[in-house]
């Protein structure tokens, strides 16, 4: 019998890119503030988003939380652990995570102090439609019919550029075509979150894929429109954070002449900010005392709001300043760079090492060189089960003058090296061009603004000092946005200010021939294609300016690898040999890395890749595997060894592990009336191959060699019939194989 109380789900769909979006709610997870499925293809999201009932205390920001949780189930896997299940989000959910939380966080109340919490999870992915954009829809859906307050609704899709055409929303096969994998997000009014990485395109192609995207959006943002009006929640009643609008205009009187001035005549960071916290400490002295002589039952000041307060002060001015007279915190006007510095070869040991310097932003980054067996393994949902480019970015507190505990690696950091991994990865060499697993750390040692495009130039710098054959040189680049009173300002290479004060942070990666990696957070509701266009154009001068000094650092990757870094040969193997190579239980393969103290790594298609410091046994290791596994070929010489005699001729092992047989009537270019005559036991000798039988069995001859003669030659001598031991072309010792008597 079925529960009255049963829920039947209530369906919404649309089509983008020809494929249908398909939104489902009212069935599960009755209690979150709101829940939907989202489906494009056989690929599924679940989200669910809800508020707490009651404002969180002691904080200035909105505390917002959005966690992708990635279940293997989903592709129909069991999780590798130990445990076998899922524990710390892998890089791959961090990412997803980062991407939808991005284009939400702007539009909610600024006031908000409520948690809101929006998690998401797939219960199915085809391997096929990805999905991080479809998860934006779903948190979206999610919290448009929800009671949180939010400004949405918002939609994301993806576009690739496939044989010189943009295509919406391509699938995980086609991006394998792509030289575009850009994720776009924004409102029905403008874009306000851009991820994107590329193979060098130009300027003018990203613009119209962005506005493609834009105008893809627009389905999806109207199906939620409609299930809002449908079925949506009213709005829950918060409380806002509180403000004091007394005080506020009190210190603004006191201190904003003072702060105008503090910024109009210090250009530099450290004593811009002595001068600030001067000012507030004054004003702080000045309440504390007026607190101290409070009559009972007078409300006293809040300290920490008059230092908030003064920030905000500045946070003005700045933004003022910039819009009306174009002029930065540090003294600049819009489209200038800091000072730029480059060195490479700076650590001894290392494979390969850059440091970048723009202002007061430096990056060190080193490149280390390794095996394909070192490639990391991958466990997650996504069809991709392995990585031999990786990049990671470190950001430790002394790198912005502060002392905190360390905490393992943020998503923050996870996030800016993805950025500079998507950045460089199209930049690399094959691995049939250079076998090694690549890997670069970005190590922060000084921050103001920017760190993740210094990263890329760093890494550029490292890897081409490492000796890794770059295509082309990359650079990166920060750009800003003002937007006050009516004004726009599109600032190159923000600092940390900038960044924070300001209402955008457009990350530009590239080359000298177009954009590898975007990515855009706006705090504002969306930009314009204008602003776009703007930001793009100055990213590219600021681009070429620095690739410039890139190049007057180390104009090309180094032609030698570090003494350091290991030597690597690859071989190519018929894949039907790969068993007789790995031995039974891996016996074979474990013998010969013990023997040349090399490292071998097999690939399913029969790469075989030998590795090792020593370069002469990468070498000796080499030539055994390719005797091991090349066929014999028919008129080729070879030089082996004689391993048995018997009366009518010898064995020779002339490739690794494989023997054919002299007959005495080939061992010289004269009659032999003994083997012993001739060879010995252990004698090196060189006989070509003059016959392979269909079991595989070899027939040499030495006296071919001996004479000069053509592979045609030797096979017809050796067909004459026999007449004796000896051999000449006239007659005797012909190809008979069976001893003479």
């Amino acid at each position: 019998m079925v529960d009255s109380a049963y829920r039947a789900a209530q369906r919404f769909s649309t089509v983008v890119g020809g494929k249908e979006f398909v939104i489902e709610t009212g069935k599960l997870a009755e209690q979150a503030g709101g829940a939907v499925t989202a489906r494009l293809g056989d690929t599924m999201l679940f989200a669910a988003a809800t508020m707490s009932k009651n404002m969180r205390e002691g904080i200035d920001f909105f505390p917002l939380s959005v966690d992708f949780e990635e279940k293997l189930y989903a592709a129909g896997r069991i999780p590798g652990s130990f445990f076998r299940r899922e524990g710390r989000p892998p890089e791959s959910a961090i990412l997803v995570s980062r991407v939808i939380d991005r284009p939400l966080r702007p539009l909610f109340p600024e006031d908000l102090r409520n948690e809101v919490q929006v998690i998401l999870m797939p219960f199915s992915h085809d391997q096929e439609h990805q999905a991080d954009m479809l998860g934006i829809v779903a948190a979206s859906a999610a919290l448009t019919i929800s009671d949180v307050p939010f400004d949405g609704p918002v939609a994301g899709v993806r576009i690739g550029y496939i044989d010189g055409q943009l295509v919406v929303n391509p699938t995980i096969s086609e991006l394998a075509n792509s030289q575009l994998d850009l994720r776009v997000a924004g409102t029905a009014d403008a874009i306000n979150m851009v991820e994107c990485a590329a193979n060098e395109i130009d300027e003018e192609t990203m613009l119209a894929a962005l506005a493609l995207a834009h105008e893809s959006i627009q389905p999806l943002i109207q199906l939620q429109l409609d299930m809002r009006a449908a079925l949506g929640k009213p709005k829950t009643e918060y409380t806002p954070a509180p403000s004091n609008a007394a005080l506020r205009a009190e210190i603004d009187g006191k201190a904003r002449a003072a702060l105008r001035d503090i910024i109009a005549t210090t250009t530099d960071r450290g004593g811009r900010k002595e001068a600030v916290t001067a000012l507030k400490d004054t004003l702080r002295a000045e309440y504390e005392a007026r607190n101290a002589a409070l009559a009972e039952g007078e409300t006293a000041f809040n300290l920490k709001e008059v230092g908030v307060i003064v920030e905000d002060l500045v946070s003005e001015e700045v933004r003022l300043r910039i819009v009306n007279e174009g002029i930065r915190p540090d003294g600049r006007n819009t489209t200038s760079i800091r000072p730029l510095a480059a060195e490479v070869g700076l650590l001894p040991r290392v494979h390969g090492s850059g440091l970048f310097t723009r202002g007061q932003t430096q990056v060190m980054s080193i490149a280390t060189l390794g095996t394909p067996g070192d490639a990391q393994e991958l466990d997650n949902v996504a069809p991709e089960n392995n990585k031999r480019y990786m990049h990671h970015y470190n950001f430790p507190p002394y790198s912005t003058g502060e002392a905190y505990p360390l905490r393992g690696t943020k998503r923050r950091e996870v996030g800016h090296g993805a950025l500079a991994e998507a950045a460089l990865r199209p930049m690399m060499p094959e691995e049939d061009v250079f076998p090694y697993t690549i890997r670069v750390v970005s190590e922060v040692l000084s921050s103001n603004g920017s760190t993740s495009m210094a990263s890329v130039c760093g890494s550029t710098l490292a890897l081409m000092d490492a000796g890794v054959p770059l295509k082309r040189p990359v650079a990166g680049i920060a750009m800003g946005l003002i937007k006050e009173a009516g004004k726009v300002a599109v600032l190159t290479d923000i600092q940390g200010l900038e960044d924070h004060i300001g209402d955008m942070d457009f990350k530009v990666a590239g080359t000298d021939r177009g954009i590898t990696a975007l990515q855009m957070d706006i705090k504002i509701k969306g930009v314009t294609p204008e602003v776009m266009k703007q930001a793009l154009a100055q990213a590219k001068d600021a681009r070429m300016t620095i690739l410039g000094v890139i190049n007057e650092t180390i104009s090309e990757p180094r032609a030698k690898l570090s003494d350091y870094a290991p030597r690597m040969e690859a071989v190519k193997v018929e894949v039907d040999k790969i068993g007789s190579l790995i031995g039974p239980g891996g016996k074979t393969i474990r013998a010969m890395q013990e023997r040349f103290g090399v490292k071998i790594d097999i690939q399913d298609d029969g790469t075989v890749f030998i590795s090792g410091q020593n370069g002469a046994a990468v070498d000796r290791c080499v030539e055994e595997i390719r005797g091991m596994t090349e066929s014999a070929v028919l008129g080729k010489i070879y030089t082996g060894k004689v391993t048995r005699i018997e009366s009518y001729g010898c064995f020779v092992e002339f490739m690794p592990s494989r023997e054919g047989m002299v007959h005495i009537s080939q061992l010289a270019d004269y009659r032999v009336g003994k083997v012993e005559d001739e060879v010995q036991l252990g004698d090196e000798i060189m006989v070509m191959v003059t016959d392979v039988d269909p079991g595989g069995k070899v027939r040499l001859s030495r006296r071919a060699v001996m004479e000069g003669m053509t592979l045609e030659e030797a096979q017809e001598m050796d067909k004459r019939p026999a007449g004796g031991g000896g051999g000449d072309r006239r007659g005797g010792g012909g190809g008979d194989r069976r001893p003479r008597r």
